[in-house]
């Protein structure tokens, strides 16, 4: 198996944006201009969100092709948003505040019900969403001293 990709992030303090740098990919991420942001590009949360949309549609693809599926094209539609955990009748949590994620698959191409049932049920096994609803675990550590350039 390949090693993972290093992510790279790196911006002034004096602002929000961030140039991002995958392998040979550079990318842009800032925050709105109604926050302080300049607007460069996406935020945290529409990236994160990109992940998941971007991993699923790749995960339900890949499983209607491997069963030879008329599926041709994965349209998802992601929003994030912050409840009260008291609204949330299927939740554990009952107080403070919850992330909610609402992802919407829009499959097109000759499928039948059940088909399409299993391709949704499928979106729930890509790794980022997996990723995103198990314990995780996150290490921070400082390095270097970061001389100014």
């Amino acid at each position: 198996m390949n090693e993972p990709r290093e992510v790279v992030v790196e911006g002034s303090a004096k602002g929000f944006a961030q140039v991002i740098t995958v392998g040979g990919h550079v990318l842009a991420a800032d925050e709105p201009v109604e926050v302080g942001g300049t607007d460069t590009g996406p935020g945290p949360y529409d990236l994160l969100l990109a992940a998941l949309g971007s991993c699923t549609s790749m995960t339900v693809a890949m499983y209607a092709r491997r069963k030879e599926w008329p599926l041709e094209t994965v349209r998802v539609r992601l929003r994030h948003s912050r409840i009260h955990a008291a609204d949330c009748e299927t939740c554990e949590t009952k107080a403070g505040w919850l992330d909610r994620i609402e992802r919407d698959i829009e499959l097109v191409g000759l499928l039948d019900e059940a088909q399409r049932a299993r391709l949704v049920d499928i979106a729930d096994k890509c790794p980022v969403h997996r990723t995103l609803t198990s314990e995780l675990v996150i290490r921070t550590r400082l390095v270097g001293e970061g001389e100014p350039r």
